[in-house]
């Protein structure tokens, strides 16, 4: 898409400035974007006035009263009006769109940078399609810093809508390695807060595995912060786990200290709250769309539960008093000399959370792929791929490679991405670690749901005799559900032709009959 296709945009209206519309609105300015901005929260107002001064940029960047102040401040003869959300998801998004509203015009854009729901998305295009106002989904990644400096951006919405505003975006995002921008027109409708949705489910999943081997270096190993931040580095630089968001900013926790030396990481309490008090909705929705669509994810499911569990402290602690102090983790037992199994242990460390990574990819656009043929929003997964390189949490280049070889081949399987050869052998080269990864921590009671669930996973999804062969028989004999027979091949996930009466349905006449015989 050539650059005449889109709009200059050389104003926009920011809606929110928190630590995310804050940093996007720097970002803008340092593009040369004026931005007039709104935000009911005095606190945000003044700390983003404060930053804008601080970085030279505070005549580019202009507090607003209110929406009608904002608009006036936007309007530049026919040209349409740009303006960008930066807000909680739900009834906060409806609100400003309310308020915001009476001041709109035909043809103004209103680009959602906020983690919104995707439904939600596309009944807001659908209520102001009339009136000829644009609304564009907008998935945004990376956090704050990456606001900052260049996100990963995901639009998705009308074409004609997407091609004006495609040259913007692809100005102030991420950029990989070889300077190509991390954003590309994903797709109609709520397409773009979708496939930022799934990657917010694979970040999931994969921030669970990295947080369980980070346990078993700490707790299990008695590794210290800085020598398992060297782990990291090194795991960093070459391998399956190169040039990994999430592995790099790993070591960086693992060394940061106070100015009283003391590490940072030290203090930090074992709860993760977002998911629990629904300020973030998108670990959830991946969940729901996973069990909607009926695609096994046990990687990113296992860690939405482990986040809900770890987030009330106090009831674990509760149940870890009646269950007499809970289960204490021990030492991981290595084969000895201990200074030759230490290093063969931690890279079967690696690998396990390799394949806990790819798994979480795998499961991730195996949702997205169900919902594409459904929606038959006919996506670009190279493309997707490619906006996940660079400005985003999930950032994995190895594993970028991979599935975009695997997309490549014209022969690939697209509905089950574990059938493909590519696949197969990277996680064919993983599973010995990973097991006995799993085998030693729950040896030593380590925690551990999302690696075990990615072996479990691994093994059930290549097995073709699985103990669900007595489930079927049980839903048979109790609820008549019927079965197929071995020798009519594996066939579809559709109800089969057979049932077997294993026990007559007998009531109190039966009961009479047989007395009366007798």
């Amino acid at each position: 898409m050539g650059q005449g296709d889109g709009l200059e945009f050389k104003k926009l209206g920011m809606c929110g400035t928190g630590s995310m519309g804050g940093m996007m609105s720097l970002l803008y300015a340092e593009h040369g974007v004026e931005v007039f901005y709104y935000d009911p929260s005095d606190e945000n107002v003044k700390k983003l006035q404060q930053e804008a001064t601080d970085t030279g940029l505070d005549k580019s960047i202009h507090a607003q009263k209110d929406y009608k102040e904002m608009c006036e401040s936007l309007a530049s003869g026919n040209e349409p009006k740009l303006f960008v959300f930066s807000i909680p998801h739900g009834g906060a998004g409806d609100a400003v769109l309310k308020d915001l509203r009476p001041h709109l015009q035909k043809g103004d854009i209103i680009l959602d940078c906020s983690n919104e729901y995707w439904k939600f998305t596309e009944r807001r295009q659908r209520e102001l399609e009339p009136d000829g106002i644009h609304y564009i989904g907008c998935g945004v990644s990376g956090g704050y810093q990456s606001a900052r400096h260049g996100p990963s951006m995901s639009p998705g919405g009308d074409a004609e809508t997407l091609k004006k505003v495609m040259p913007f975006l692809q100005r102030v995002a991420a950029k990989d390695k070889q300077g190509r921008a991390c954003t590309t027109p994903i797709g109609p409708h709520g397409s773009g807060h979708y496939v930022k949705m799934i990657h917010n489910g694979i970040e999931q999943g994969m921030m669970s595995a990295i947080a369980e081997v980070w346990f078993i270096m700490n707790k299990c190993l008695k590794m210290k912060y800085e020598k398992i931040a060297d782990v990291f580095e090194s795991w960093n630089k070459d391998g399956p786990l190169r040039d990994n968001f999430l592995v790099s900013i790993g070591a960086d926790i693992n060394r940061t200290k106070k100015d009283d030396g003391s590490f940072v990481l030290s203090e930090v309490r074992d709860k993760v709250v977002q998911d629990a008090d629904d300020s973030e909705g998108t670990g959830i929705w991946t969940n729901e769309e996973a069990i909607r669509l009926h695609v096994p994810a046990p990687t990113i499911a296992s860690a939405h539960m482990f986040r809900c569990g770890s987030a009330d402290a106090a009831s674990r602690l509760a149940v870890n008093k009646v269950f007499n102090d809970g289960v204490k983790p021990a030492i991981i037992k290595l084969e000895v000399p201990h200074e030759k199994a230490l290093p063969a242990f931690i890279e079967e460390l690696r690998l396990a959370l390799y394949a806990a990574f790819m798994c979480s990819f795998i499961q991730g656009l195996h949702i997205l792929k169900k919902m594409d043929r459904q929606e038959k929003w006919n996506l670009d997964y190279r493309k997707i791929l490619q906006i996940w390189r660079g400005g985003c949490i999930i950032q994995s280049d190895h594993i970028s490679d991979v599935l975009d070889s695997v997309h490549a081949r014209e022969d690939h399987d697209d509905d089950n991405l574990l059938a493909n050869r590519e696949i197969a052998e990277e996680l064919g080269n993983s599973f010995s670690s990973l097991k006995n990864v799993v085998l030693k921590s729950v040896e030593a009671d380590a925690y551990v749901p999302s690696l075990s669930a990615t072996l479990e996973y691994y093994k059930y999804s290549s097995s073709t005799v699985l103990p669900t062969q007595f489930m079927e028989a049980e839903l048979d004999y109790f609820g008549s559900h019927n079965y197929e027979k071995w020798e009519e091949g594996p066939g579809k996930p559709v109800k089969g032709p057979h049932h077997y009466e294993w026990k007559a349905a007998k009531g109190l006449v039966d009961e009479k009959k047989k007395e009366n015989k007798l």
